[in-house]
């Protein structure tokens, strides 16, 4: 009897599936729900279809809108968005996932996570964060750091890039959680035990995954500890179509784990065949400036003044002594020239002298101070002084003639 009962209850996967569904279906109300939530992880298939995540502050739902009931929507659909849905429940064989059939759907506005990320983001912002210098990556790191989970895709896409563009490269795991309650306080931890000391560049990221696993990379403690880290740091949180704070922070981002490798570390080869051109440009410049330098060398050797130098002095003698003849020429004639000149100012002078007039018979009378005195100006009584070419003499200005020592011309 006991056996009979474990066969009874005894199911496959698929029935027990289908149980559930046939359970589901066979209640009217969950046929046509309407339900309030946040849209997260909306992805629009090439088919035409709908498939995204719906979800409150506790709890979230898988769900799929088949292109025919997508035509009707007036608006494209974007994470963050809050929405009121129509639809039913249902479950999805393949795998098992309980999930919500959206027949219609209407705009609500931003969500309440949504509305929180922007004014975080708006706050960071204004403090400067996400407008500070960004740090250029080294040309070749010693050591490249790694922050994310030791388990993940990501590390094995970092170390294998590395591994190919730069064989020996070291890489530095920094082991931590990248999604769920504890993780921001794993990657704050691990931010911080970074040094400079001890790595060039450090990546930060992990693989791809729904907007609600990368909120930790979203979290403020966890940004305010990349801005913190000192050296340069590459965000390669999830695809290339998700954006976090992190990656805004950062001082690069990367659309993927892989690509972030490419971005630290050089090519090997490439970097060999560019330190071969250097060092062959080095050597190419270097002789032409040694060929420069033995040319400009051999002419100096082949120069007058060391081949000659006897014949180069007498050559500057003899024009030295042509110079000395010139300046002798010159002040001879400058010489002559003020002699002349002097001789004729002579000339002119004596012309000029009183003296020479005097001795053709002139006199000349003056008061006492030697000014000289005309007719209008001998006063009666007074005293005046004659002169003559070859002396001078005192007279008394007298009314008449009769007087002695004058006599007035005008009687």
């Amino acid at each position: 009897m006991a056996e009979k009962k474990v066969r009874e209850q005894t199911w496959t996967v698929s029935g027990l599936i289908a149980a559930i569904r046939e359970l589901i279906e066979a209640v009217p109300a969950w046929q046509n729900l309407v339900i309030a939530g946040e849209l997260s992880g909306v992805k629009r298939h090439s088919s035409g279809h709908w498939y995204f995540t719906l979800k409150d502050d506790q709890a979230q739902m898988r769900a799929v809108m088949f292109r025919r009931d997508t035509m009707k929507v007036r608006f494209v659909p974007q994470d963050g968005m809050a929405v009121l849905v129509r639809g039913r429940i249902g479950v999805f064989e393949r795998d098992g996932q309980t999930q919500i059939y959206v027949q219609a759907m209407q705009e609500m506005g931003a969500g309440t996570a949504y509305l929180a990320l922007e004014r975080l983001k708006q706050r960071l912002d204004a403090e400067g964060l996400f407008s500070r210098p960004k740090r250029p990556l080294p040309r070749l790191p010693r050591a490249v750091g790694l922050i994310t989970s030791p388990s993940g895709a990501a590390r094995h896409d970092v170390e294998t890039v590395i591994g190919r563009r730069f064989a020996g490269m070291r890489v530095v795991l920094y082991p931590v959680l990248v999604q769920g309650e504890r993780a921001a306080a794993s990657i704050v931890n691990a931010l911080a035990m970074v040094s400079a000391e001890t790595v060039d560049v450090v990546i930060l990221g992990r693989g791809g995954g729904s907007r609600e696993d990368l909120n930790v990379f979203n979290d403020e403690a966890v940004v305010r500890a990349v801005a913190k880290v000192p050296v340069p740091v590459i965000s390669a949180v999830g695809h290339e179509i998700d954006t976090t704070l992190s990656d805004l922070i950062a001082d690069v981002r990367a659309a993927t784990p892989s690509a972030a490798a490419e971005l630290a570390v050089p090519e090997k080869e490439r970097l060999r065949e560019e330190i071969t051109g250097l060092r062959r440009r080095a050597q190419q410049a270097l002789s032409r400036r040694l060929k420069f330098e033995r040319e400009r060398i051999a002419g100096w050797v082949s120069h007058g003044i060391l081949t000659q130098p006897r014949a180069l002095v007498e050559r500057r003698r003899v024009q030295l002594d042509r110079l000395d003849e010139r300046v002798e020429r010159r002040m001879e004639r400058m010489l002559v020239s003020e002699r002349h000149r002097l001789d004729r100012l002579g000339v002119q002078l004596s012309g000029l002298n009183p003296r020479r007039v005097l001795e053709r018979g002139y006199t000349y009378v003056s008061d006492a101070d030697g000014r000289p005195m005309g007719f209008s100006d001998i006063e009666r009584g007074q005293s005046y002084r004659i002169h003559w070419y070859n002396g001078k003499r005192w007279m008394l200005a007298v009314e008449d003639a009769n007087d002695d020592g004058a006599c007035d011309d005008s009687k």
